[in-house]
């Protein structure tokens, strides 16, 4: 315990945590919740379900900011009186749980520096992410299945809501694709680089020669669109066909034709929607979700380096952005940042923070300007 500097370890922690505070622009988090508290309470407020929807859900988001970084300054605060304390009494025991608390700050602040890289116009934005199985068969529907899993784990280990909105499953096993909603703050920009091609390489379980196969799955990942972004569709744009939703293997699970498809007649875009009950419900996620698309679109035409956004994902397979190896070893590798770790069970079980945290840092070194 004697080898760790306590004083300097804690005037480093301080130092970090007053240039993400500086950055993070507290007080203008402070001023937008006493804004959007206030437009919470209007009496009138839930007339317009939708109006009111945003409003809490962007007061949520800014309470949680301002929780994650006053809670890190309280624990910096705490572990200095701890430490004090435990050095005053020569308590060994509490002088380990300082050195553990350390270390688990140390975590939290860098886990907060990646959160201020996060500066993208639709970075703060809840996410919706799609998931479709490529080349590879009845492996790649299997694959998609395992990716959507993977980041559904990865929602509930952090407490973020998630909804599933679209699923169309394959013949034989797996997700021909996904669509699912993941709200938290920041869950765009999170996710965002998580886009890309995603490939497989294991034994196959489907093959009763056991031979290995590579197997690939596309993700995209979108900003949830929001009531003030108004992008309007003509009526004369949209083509709504209506049918019958169904579940694995084909099985009707709705006798009355809810599930909606949505086609974008200029763009080709076409948006698929069945886990909501009624027909009514399912068009207006579709068009939501459509809207998501035509919004990420016009963006990117505006700006050219918009089209790093995740809904410019092209799916190419030539150009895999990670590769998860069961076969003939165990690894999972991120091409771009080179990150890697041999766990693949718990990387597919939901612990991918340190793949995107790599990732987040490797695209802001992308975006800064060329000397």
């Amino acid at each position: 315990m004697a080898s760790t500097d306590f004083p300097a370890e804690i005037r480093a922690l301080r130092s970090t945590y007053a240039s993400i505070e500086e950055v993070s622009d507290v007080p203008r988090i402070r001023a937008d919740i006493e804004m959007l508290s206030e437009e919470a309470g209007v009496p009138d407020l839930w007339d317009n379900p939708a109006a009111a929807q945003v409003v809490t859900s962007k007061l949520s988001h800014r309470q949680s900011e301002l929780e994650r970084l006053t809670s890190i300054a309280t624990r910096i605060d705490d572990l200095e009186v701890l430490v004090e304390l435990a050095e005053m009494e020569a308590d060994e025991d509490s002088l380990r749980e300082a050195e553990d608390e350390l270390k688990s700050v140390r975590k939290a602040l860098a886990d907060l520096e990646v959160v201020t890289l996060l500066s993208g116009e639709f970075d703060a934005r809840d996410a919706v992410v799609t998931i479709r199985a490529g080349a590879g068969g009845v492996d790649a529907a299997d694959f998609a299945e395992m990716l959507m899993r993977m980041y559904l784990r990865w929602a509930e280990k952090h407490g973020y809501s998630t909804q599933v909105m679209d699923t169309s499953y394959a013949e034989e096993a797996g997700l021909k694709s996904a669509t699912f909603e993941v709200n938290a703050p920041y869950a765009f920009g999170t996710l965002s680089v998580e886009a890309g091609t995603h490939r497989l390489v294991r034994i196959s379980p489907f093959d009763n020669q056991g031979r290995r196969q590579t197997s690939f799955a596309a993700v995209e990942v979108i900003p949830l669109i929001e009531q003030t972004d108004s992008v309007e569709i003509p009526e004369n744009e949209i083509r709504v066909d209506v049918f019958r939703s169904s579940g694995p293997g084909g099985q009707s699970v709705n006798t009355t034709d809810s599930a909606v498809r949505m086609t974008h007649i200029p763009t080709g875009i076409v948006v698929s929607m069945q886990n909501e009950k009624s027909q009514i419900q399912n068009r207006a996620a579709a068009l939501r979700v459509l809207q998501s698309r035509l919004l990420l679109q016009k963006k990117a035409e505006q700006d050219a380096k918009k089209k790093e956004m995740a809904g410019d994902v092209k799916a190419s397979w030539g150009d895999q952005m990670r590769s998860y190896v069961l076969n003939p070893y165990q690894m999972v590798k991120d091409l771009r940042t080179e990150h890697e770790v041999g766990n693949t069970s718990a990387v597919l079980d939901g612990e991918i923070d340190d793949f995107i945290d790599a990732g987040i840092r490797w695209r802001a070194t992308q975006r800064r300007p060329s000397a």
